[in-house]
């Protein structure tokens, strides 16, 4: 295997529905501008309430992809 680099970055996604909706949201975002994603790792899961109800889910994800620069 070749010697190799990664960058990891942290994302935050949301999502009325679920946390897994937020995870992917996030991801398919990132993927966008960002290429060779590799790894997504949650570090946080929280929810946002407003009157005693969940208003929307909010995952923290620490995402890498291969360093390509310089």
């Amino acid at each position: 295997m070749a010697d190799s680099v990664y960058k990891v970055i942290e994302l935050v996604g949301t999502s009325s529905e679920s946390w897994e909706k937020a995870a992917a949201v996030a991801v398919k975002k990132a993927s966008r501008t960002l290429r060779d994603l590799r790894i997504a790792e949650v570090s946080d899961l929280d929810m946002v309430l407003k009157d005693g109800n969940v208003e929307s889910y909010r995952v923290k994800l620490k995402v890498s992809f291969k360093y390509e620069g310089n």
